[in-house]
């Protein structure tokens, strides 16, 4: 879609919802609206609730820029209703969203197409044997949530089934990687998909848990990342690789950790990445040249039915 046939549509730009990230997703869905609103487009905002339905009719959208983070969101959940009212959208269509956002599916899919990624096991309190074996310390993650809700490292047992208790569910387990941690932005669908550049994050905590991405004023991003050309095309070539595999389309955000030596392994791939002040996706389209309002024009014009 081009800009000009953009331009003949309303936007609704899709923000809040249930999830966990709620908060988040309003930051990003107003810098969004403000973006559109700036290039001309007749953009709307919607807090998206149990009557999307309603809100989305009423408001007479016809093309969405979905800005939703976590559960509902990024899962596949709107993308399957936007498909069922024949409404273009952005981003990753209905099973790209719930394969990536299952961070068990997406593990399986990078295993099988050979794409680097830490050891890792299922768990659950008081079902954790597999997780143990992997050695201390341990990352633990739920399965299907996003922006580090839920993140933590744990040193020993009794502090694994502490957190899996909390948690209540089945849960991801990671070893640890000692060592740097970097995203890749790909932007961009199939073959046309590009490399759009990386960072490096420096969380002065250590973690680059939730507070360390939206609440601290510390986290240090270098843009392009200081590594090597080899260990940099890696991660593109991973990054690239799963964007690809998934069939994702819009902007994706890959990320890494890098121990030093090897390779460099995927962590995970998100097909909404964060359009905040703090989100990685926008500072590494600034320094290629694509400015905050380019990129989100970028994706709008991208979105489509994709059934």
């Amino acid at each position: 879609m081009t800009p000009a046939e953009l331009k003949e549509r309303r936007i609704g730009v899709l923000m809040g919802g249930r999830s966990s990230e709620r908060e988040i997703s309003l930051q990003s869905g107003e810098a969004v609206l403000e973006a559109l609103k700036a290039r001309g487009y007749d953009a709307v905002g919607l807090d998206v609730g149990l009557d999307v339905c309603a809100q989305l009719s009423q408001r007479e959208i016809e093309v969405a820029f979905i800005a939703l983070h976590g559960r509902y969101g990024e899962d596949g959940c709107i993308q399957g209703l936007l498909e069922s009212l024949e409404i273009p959208y952005t981003g990753a269509g209905v099973l790209a969203s719930a394969m990536a956002m299952d961070k068990v599916v997406a593990k399986r899919l990078f295993e099988i197409q050979d794409i680097p990624t830490p050891p890792w096991a299922l768990a659950r309190s008081g079902e954790a044997a597999e997780a143990i074996a992997l050695g201390f310390p341990l990352v633990v993650k739920p399965r299907a949530e996003g922006s580090s809700v839920g993140l933590k490292i744990v040193a020993d047992e009794a502090a694994l089934n502490a957190h899996l208790l909390q948690l209540g569910e089945e849960t991801l387990v990671e070893a640890y990687i000692t060592g740097r941690e970097f995203s890749v932005a790909v932007i961009g669908e199939g073959k046309a998909a590009r490399v759009l550049g990386n960072v490096e994050i420096r969380a002065a905590a250590g973690l680059y848990d939730y507070e360390a991405k939206y609440q601290r004023d510390d986290t240090e991003y270098l843009v392009p990342a200081p590594v090597s050309a080899d260990i940099s095309e890696a991660m593109g070539e991973f990054a690239l690789k799963a964007h690809r595999l998934l069939q994702c389309t819009g902007a994706t955000r890959s990320d890494f950790r890098y121990a030093g030596d090897g390779a460099p392994l995927l962590l995970e791939i998100n097909t909404l990445p964060g359009l905040t002040s703090h989100s990685l996706l926008p500072k590494i389209a600034v320094h290629t040249g694509l400015s905050y309002e380019g990129l989100v024009e970028d994706i709008a014009c991208q979105a489509a039915v994709k059934a």
